[in-house]
């Protein structure tokens, strides 16, 4: 019987066919072993090197697993690199060497793979990288250009746009070895980095409107593809679920610091703003070798690629970035806050009168 499932591994296996690697030949390089960390964090690095090239090694497991993404309880069948959605952000030099270990443990159902937009060489190494269930493959390519970029599962036909929205997206921060600048050579430098990863989801519901609960991705997936070719999300979040970078969990920083954001959005095209703040320097594109753009309210993230943008919080309290369709923002999730600290400076912004009723006199 030739079910859906077996079509889907046939789609996999062809783009599989594709590839006839040779072996890998040995670098002569130092070498680093990185621990990634779960978003909106990002590991330690250094923001300018003086050190040459090396090897930067990372370990990506897929996690096919049951996740919870709104504060109603709704489930999700999520596809993740490392558990998390988006996956983690990996920061290189430019130069270096990416050399990652993808692992799809045996307790997974699916084929997976992985396309870096950061990479040079046909399908981003996804043909490289194809592997089964119980499987692990070692990929290495060199960082030749410099930015953010998106990562993603491409494992072949309909599971490519299936796995991209189930979660399988990550980013990858490419830094001139010199640092970031202004695009007049003055070097810029951030206080804190966060990367927000926006997923736009697509869950089933019943015939009564309820959302639909599944035991296994291959058992959600044809109910969610019908969602899916519908082009209308159910959910559009930060970092995978409603309220994720919210209260308890809203993004600190401090008056005076400059804090660097990583947004991605590997499938829909975004609107990210900060509320009470600005962009005072924005790589829209996400790549650091065109000078950034000043003094952004509001910036674009095409689908299928990563921006960066830089702040300098100059007054307390809280402010909320979102995506500026604000019915996606209000009503569908795409919300995040920063938690700022500091001193109120009354020249940039003062309540002149409280709020009290209109005089007699002023009232026709």
């Amino acid at each position: 019987m030739f079910t859906r499932r077996a079509a889907l591994m046939s789609a996999a296996a062809a783009i599989l066919a594709l590839a006839t690697p040779a072996l890998a030949a040995e670098l002569n390089l130092p070498r680093q072993k990185v621990d990634l960390v779960a978003p909106p964090f990002v590991h330690p690095h250094e923001q300018a090197t003086k050190e040459g090239p090396g090897i930067i090694e990372f370990r990506l497991v897929i996690q096919e697993k049951k996740v919870v993404i709104d504060e109603k309880g709704t489930t999700f069948q999520a596809m993740t690199f490392n558990g998390s959605m988006p996956g983690p952000l990996m920061v290189v030099h430019e130069g270096d060497y990416v050399e990652v270990t993808l692992v799809n443990p045996a307790t997974n159902t699916m084929p997976h793979n992985i396309d870096f937009h950061s990479a040079t060489g046909a399908l981003g190494g996804a043909a490289l990288t194809l592997i089964n269930p119980g499987e692990q493959v070692v990929l290495r390519w060199k960082a030749t250009r410099t930015g953010v970029f998106v990562y993603h599962c491409a494992p072949g036909g309909p599971m490519i746009p299936w796995h991209v929205v189930s979660g399988m997206n990550g980013a990858v921060m490419v830094l001139p070895r010199d640092g970031l600048n202004d695009g007049h050579g003055h070097a810029l430098r951030y206080d804190r980095v966060y990367y927000i990863g926006e997923q736009d989801l697509y869950v089933p519901s019943d015939e009564k409107g309820n959302f639909k609960s599944y035991d296994s991705p291959g058992e959600a997936y044809s109910d969610t593809e019908e969602v899916m070719r519908k082009l209308t999300p159910t959910h559009v979040v930060f970092n995978g679920k409603v309220g994720a970078l919210t209260g308890k969990n809203a993004l600190t920083a401090k008056v005076g610091e400059n804090v660097l954001i990583i947004h991605s959005e590997a499938n829909r095209n975004s609107r990210p703003h900060l509320i009470g703040g600005h962009g005072d320097y924005v790589w829209e594109t996400g790549k650091f070798s065109n000078p950034p753009e000043t003094g952004l309210e509001t910036w674009f993230i095409r689908g299928g690629s990563a921006g960066a943008a830089m702040y300098k919080f100059l007054q307390p309290g809280i402010y909320a970035y979102v995506t500026h369709n604000l019915i996606e923002a209000a009503d569908l999730g795409a919300t995040a806050h920063f938690k700022v600290e500091g001193k109120w400076n009354d020249d940039l912004m003062t309540q002149v009168k409280a709020p009290a009723e209109i005089p007699p006199s002023e009232s026709n």
